[in-house]
C-alpha cells in the first residue's frame, strides 16, 4: 500500500499526529441475578492513548497485564477492535499508529477488563474515522457487544450507571439507569484468575421454572434497589442462576461471599469471578463491609484463606458508581 494512501485523509479522518484518548471504567456483569442482562459501571479506569503516525506500529504498555502475555501486534484487543469499527464503517486497514496503555483494571478477575479494552478501541477508531464515517452509538453498542458476545459489560462502560441489556431480532440494546448516590460498589480482588470461558461452562443447560421465577424476581427488585431504594441491596442480590454453579472453580470467593451476606452485607461474585463485590448502602456500611472481608480473609481457618494450597492475597477497594462511562479526548500536534 502507498504512503499517500496510508495518509488519506478522506480515508482515515484524522491527520498524522493526532492523538486519541480514551479513559474506560471497570464494569461488573449480572451484579447478581441479572445473569447477562444487567451490568455496573465501576469508577476504576484504565487509560489508552492511540497516536497516529506516518509508518509502524508502537506499543507502550503499563499497568495491569503489561508484564507478559499482552501481545504487542495488531493482535492486542483495542487494536482487533479498532479494526472491527474500522470494517463497520468500511474503512478498510487501520493507519499506522502508537498504542500507550496504562491499565489498572485487574485482567480475568471478572471486571470488565476485555470490555474496557474492547470499547476503548472502538471510541478511538470513531474518533479517528472522518465524519462522513463515523459510527453511530447504537452501531458503536453493536460492534462493542459482538466482539464481547453479549453487551453486560460493554454497555456500563460506555454509559455509566447500571444498563439493563438485551438482545432482539440479532441486535443488541441498553437502558440506562440512574443509580443511587448512597451505593458504594466495595471490591474484594484475589490474586488468582479463573478464565470466564470456564466458568461459563460449569453453568448448566437447563434450570428449573422455579429457580427463574426467583432470579427474575430478584433481578427486578436490584433495579429497584439501585435506583432508589439500597435498603433492599441484600435480597435483591440474591441469585440462584449462576453463583452456585460457578462455586467450585472459585471456593475462596464463594466462601467470601457467603460469609459477607450472613453478616449482612450484599456480596455477589463479580461477573464470572473470582472478584467479590459488595454493593453497600453508604459510606459507613462501605467501612464496615472492607473491615469485614480482611477479618474473613485473615482467618487461616476459612476456605476464603487460601486457594489450592495457597494463601490467597485479597486487594480491597471502596469505589463509586461512574454516572458517565468512557471519555474520549482528541489532541493534535
Amino acid at each position: 500500500m502507498s504512503e499517500a494512501h496510508l495518509n488519506d485523509p478522506a480515508r482515515h479522518g484524522a491527520p498524522v499526529g493526532t492523538t486519541v484518548t480514551v479513559e474506560v471504567p471497570a464494569s461488573t456483569g449480572n451484579v447478581g441475578p441479572g445473569f447477562d442482562s444487567l451490568g455496573l459501571a465501576l469508577e476504576c479506569r484504565d487509560t489508552v492513548r492511540l497516536t497516529r503516525l506516518s509508518s509502524g506500529l508502537e506499543f507502550d504498555l503499563h499497568g495491569e497485564g503489561a508484564g507478559g502475555g499482552v501481545p504487542r501486534t495488531h493482535e492486542h484487543l483495542v487494536l482487533r477492535a479498532m479494526q472491527a469499527a474500522y470494517d463497520a464503517a468500511g474503512a478498510g486497514s487501520l493507519p499506522p499508529l502508537r498504542l500507550e496503555a496504562h491499565n489498572v483494571i485487574p485482567h480475568g478477575r471478572g471486571m470488565g477488563s476485555s470490555a474496557s479494552a474492547v470499547v476503548a478501541g472502538v471510541l478511538a477508531a470513531n474518533a479517528f474515522l472522518s465524519a462522513a464515517s463515523r459510527l453511530t452509538p447504537d452501531e458503536v453498542l453493536q460492534v462493542c457487544s459482538r466482539l464481547e458476545g453479549h453487551p453486560d459489560n460493554v454497555a456500563p462502560t460506555l454509559l455509566g450507571g447500571l444498563t439493563v441489556s438485551y438482545e432482539e431480532e440479532g441486535r443488541f440494546h441498553s437502558v440506562p439507569v440512574s443509580v443511587h448516590p448512597d451505593v458504594v460498589p466495595v471490591v474484594a480482588v484475589p490474586d488468582f484468575e479463573v478464565a470466564t470461558a470456564m466458568a461459563r461452562g460449569l453453568l448448566p443447560d437447563t434450570v428449573a421454572h422455579r429457580t427463574a421465577a426467583v432470579n427474575a424476581g430478584r433481578a427486578a427488585l436490584l433495579v429497584s434497589a439501585l435506583g432508589g431504594r439500597p435498603e433492599l441491596l441484600l435480597p435483591a442480590t440474591f441469585d440462584l442462576l449462576h453463583q452456585p454453579y460457578r462455586a467450585q472453580a472459585m471456593a475462596p470467593s464463594a466462601e467470601l461471599m457467603t460469609r459477607l451476606r450472613e453478616r449482612g452485607h450484599a456480596a455477589l461474585i463479580s461477573g464470572a469471578g473470582p472478584t467479590v463485590l459488595t454493593l453497600v448502602n453508604g459510606a459507613e456500611e462501605a467501612e464496615r463491609a472492607a473491615a469485614a472481608i480482611h477479618e474473613i480473609a485473615e482467618d487461616t481457618a476459612s476456605p476464603a484463606h487460601s486457594y489450592r494450597g495457597q494463601p490467597v492475597s485479597w486487594r480491597v477497594q471502596i469505589l463509586q458508581v461512574p454516572r458517565e462511562g468512557a471519555k474520549v479526548t482528541v489532541s493534535t500536534q
